[in-house]
């Protein structure tokens, strides 16, 4: 499978010296990603036990209702996701890449149609006592807003728009990091959460760039709304202060943003927050590309000069990157990630 890692290019016949050097550099990247996962692996199937929080109660849950107090925790991090349709897959290898990459205590919220809930509980009942204990769920229902609600559950993909409305469906949420489905930890969540105390009194949400380059950026070429900055963020991972967001009436400006460029928006959720982020640019957090590492960083050159240097903290696989071929290195650590067993202790 690390053979795989060999090419991380989806077209790049006769390329130039430099582009040749920068995509030995990127699948160097990815190699490396790939191999550290391996020997992560190792190190926990064969060497010392990590640290795990003690808990008084079973913590996997159907409904929020049904969450039991727990001994006082040193860390926990939240994490949210909208697992809809075909890809509860994703949302179990994406749940298990947090596990394996941390010891810490992971809450995690998840926003789920019919189709996917039985699943899911089903699955994550049989995981091994030990993560268990390291992590509560609570699974909801995915819900929209009254007003123009079949609009809201059409926008760009089933579901993908819930992710706008986080302040008022977790009301009780202080903070929380949103990923979307199709994404791996390559470290652990821990350090992208550390951001949360890094941001100012103004910022209320952190992002990651888009693609980085001039010659391919899609928004500095085609789009016609506003966007952040010079070639825009991703929506794919946001760490959010929920509380900042509820006081800037943050989901008034998605509905007055949505209700006045919707003929003009394509990528609809992401396309929102960048239009908002365009006229209040004080109130983003930008952390590195590393940790929302998409596939444009490395389709035919490397575009993400920390990924190079610290390496990739979370791997998003957006346009079907983890199921594709179109970028080998990609698909073989997802399939990593999902076929690896719970089997420590």
């Amino acid at each position: 499978m690390l053979s795989a890692l060999l090419d991380c290019r989806v077209r790049a016949a006769k390329p130039s010296s430099k582009v040749s050097r920068m995509a030995r550099q990127t699948r160097l990247v990815l190699w490396t990603a790939a191999l550290g996962i391996f020997l992560f692996i190792l190190l926990r199937l064969f060497g010392q036990q990590p640290h795990q929080a003690t808990l008084s109660s079973s913590l996997v849950f159907q409904n929020k209702e049904d969450v039991s107090s727990t001994d006082e925790k040193t860390q926990e991090i939240h994490i949210a996701a909208i697992v809809c349709g075909n890809r509860t897959t994703l949302g179990l290898t994406m749940m298990k890449s947090a596990l394996i990459m941390c010891s810490d205590f992971i809450r995690f919220t998840l926003f789920v149609d019919n189709e996917t809930s039985g699943v899911l509980n089903e699955t994550i009942q049989l995981w091994p006592d030990n993560i268990l204990k390291r992590m509560s769920l609570d699974m909801r229902p995915v819900s929209y807003p009254e007003d123009n609600t079949d609009e809201w559950k059409t926008l760009f993909k089933p579901c993908a728009s819930v992710k706008l409305f986080l302040p008022s469906l977790l009301k009780e949420v202080d903070s929380v990091l949103y990923v979307d489905v199709d994404t791996v930890f390559l470290s652990p969540p821990l350090h992208i959460w550390q951001h949360l105390g890094k941001m100012n009194h103004t910022q209320l949400v952190a992002l990651g760039p888009e693609m980085q380059d001039h010659t391919k950026g899609w928004y500095n070429k085609y789009a016609s709304h506003p966007y952040y900055g010079k070639f825009a963020i991703n929506s794919g991972v946001i760490l959010m202060n929920l509380t900042k967001m509820r006081k800037f009436g943050w989901e008034k400006y998605v509905v007055r943003v949505n209700e006045q460029y919707k003929n003009r928006i394509v990528w609809r959720d992401q396309d929102i927050i960048n239009i908002i982020f365009h006229f209040h640019p004080e109130k983003l957090y930008v952390y590195p590309c590393n940790y929302n590492y998409i596939p444009v960083h490395c389709s035919i050159t490397s575009l993400c000069q920390e990924a190079e240097q610290q390496g990739i903290y979370i791997l998003h696989g957006y346009y079907n990157a983890f199921i594709n071929d179109h970028l080998p290195a990609l698909k073989a650590i997802y399939t990593s990630m999902q076929q690896v067993p719970f089997l420590w202790r």
